[in-house]
């Protein structure tokens, strides 16, 4: 099952939660007059304006670079030289010396053999735009990992601010009612100052949430570019495995970082082939042709040695260079490249250990969710209960105002706990599914729009040979913040319809 399937075409009304849990309670859902924003809109965002993404696409096409560049070694060669001498003095001439010759000529030389260098370097470039790609893949996971991880830390820092205005709200009703249970003697002046303390914490926890909440906007803004409205409730997560070595055995296979780091492996043995062949000999053609001409220079003693104002000269031979000794240098060039290699060896093996640990702790802080947002509904519900029960408790005179503070703090915390928990499961079931790769570009399905194409500028400059093909002037893809109004702690909407 594709994300797709699922990031498709999802709006807020009629949402079905995922079986992990309900994302937010259903109160912290946006008023239906107001206009949702998708967790899919929030990646298609990200995906076509967040500068990390723009910046690996940008250094992909560099590396793609590489393979014509490794190319040209081993394709002819065109050169044009102009010279131009005038004799000021010669004491040694003779009758038939020439004062002054221009000349022009064109030169062509042909690699014939150059010990595996070139086709080895090509090898070596291409599997190293391999890895460029298995990279960028990368980043567009990591990317979308933190889009979500955004995503839900505003809906959860949201929920949390109204359940603390919420407890705000009932905590200054209990203060007015023991004022006016005070003021008629049914009550003490430790109960309103119990009462007036636990108002004032809770008006700190309140701000503390604010500013959490502010936090979480601006860092959504940082990672997504724009400031975050009204957020719908994720749609569920695909494909997510049964037990952690289901997890692990495709991350094995489709983890991106894990095939980046193979394919700079088998990258780093062809540098090896390259470096040996800087002892083996190499073989060249080369075919000249120049005009000159002496501007009318020519004595008529040179002229009657033969000595001719203009003419055409042309010129064949080949080349055969054998390195006899280099001092110690290929021996030198060829064990860098092997300890490069068993660097490239030891890389994957760390790149695996860390494709095994994140899918294992991704999919373990997964499952511990899950049983907090058991316990934590099970936690609500008996504190609502129990909420009610010491406030019918307390109008007959068996509890006191403290265990009716206590009671309401407990649900608040209660609520907040599951709130959290409900974001880390769905955040760790993300990052789940990116340890596997499956949560990358390929997966989105995007609408208005292609997925870019990592193919396309390869095959574009792959086969190119001219030396004036270059690119327009760079300019920014990304999209700037500094226009963005600074976030407030502003939320609308109840979390909870029970009245406390």
């Amino acid at each position: 099952m594709r994300l797709s399937l699922i990031l498709a075409g999802v709006s807020a009304a009629g949402l079905t939660l995922p079986a992990l849990a309900q994302t937010v309670p259903p109160a912290a859902q946006a008023p239906a007059a107001q206009p949702t924003e998708t967790l899919r809109e929030a990646l298609v965002r990200a995906y076509r304006t967040n500068p990390d993404i723009t910046a690996e696409r940008a250094n992909l096409r560099a590396t793609d670079e590489n393979v014509p560049i490794a190319r040209s070694r081993g394709l002819p060669g065109v050169s044009s030289t102009g010279a131009y001498n005038e004799s000021l003095s010669n004491t040694d001439s003779s009758p038939a010396s020439v004062p002054r010759q221009g000349s022009l000529g064109v030169d062509l030389s042909v690699p014939v053999f150059s010990g595996g260098a070139v086709r080895n370097s090509v090898r070596a470039a291409e599997t190293r735009v391999e890895a460029g790609r298995a990279g960028l893949r990368s980043v567009e996971a990591a990317l979308f990992t933190d889009v979500v991880a955004a995503y839900m830390d505003v809906i959860r820092d949201e929920a949390t601010v109204r359940l603390n205005q919420q407890n705000v709200r009932a905590l200054d009703v209990n203060l007015q009612a023991t004022r006016d249970r005070f003021e008629v003697g049914d009550l003490t002046r430790t109960d309103v100052a119990q009462s007036e303390a636990r108002l004032a914490l809770a008006q700190s926890q309140l701000q503390g949430a604010e500013a959490r909440l502010i936090s979480s906007r601006e860092n959504y803004i940082r990672v997504v570019g724009t400031a975050p409205g009204v957020l719908a409730p994720p749609p569920p997560l695909p494909g997510l495995p049964a037990n952690p070595d289901q997890a692990v055995a495709t991350a094995l296979t489709d983890n991106p970082a894990l095939e980046g780091a193979r394919k700079a492996r088998e990258a780093s043995g062809y540098d090896v082939r390259v470096a040996r062949a800087g002892r083996l000999p190499t073989v060249s053609v080369g075919v000249g042709g120049d005009y000159y001409n002496r501007f009318g220079s020519v004595t008529g003693a040179g002229q009657l040695v033969g000595v001719q104002n203009d003419g055409f000269a042309t010129s064949a031979g080949v080349s055969l260079s054998i390195p006899l000794f280099q001092g110690g240098r290929p021996a030198a060039q060829v064990r860098q490249a092997q300890a490069r290699e068993s660097a490239a060896i030891e890389q994957v093996t760390a790149a695996e250990r860390g494709v095994i640990a994140q899918a294992r702790s991704a999919y373990a802080v997964y499952q511990s969710a899950l049983r907090v947002i058991e316990s934590s509904r099970v936690a609500v519900q008996a504190n609502q209960l129990s909420l009610e029960g010491v406030r019918a408790e307390n109008s007959v005179g068996t509890r006191t105002i403290l265990d009716i503070l206590n009671a309401e703090q407990e649900l608040l915390n209660s609520q907040v706990q599951l709130v959290t928990a409900e974001r880390d499961a769905y955040v760790a079931g993300f990052a789940v599914l990116a340890a596997m790769g499956r949560a990358e570009a390929d997966d989105l399905g995007l609408d208005g729009g292609p997925l870019y194409d990592p193919v396309a500028n390869y095959d574009r400059v792959r086969g190119s040979l001219s030396d004036w093909r270059d690119d327009p002037a760079p300019e920014a893809e990304a999209t700037r913040t500094v226009d963005t109004p600074a976030q407030n702690p502003n939320v609308s909407g109840p979390v909870d319809p029970q009245p406390r």
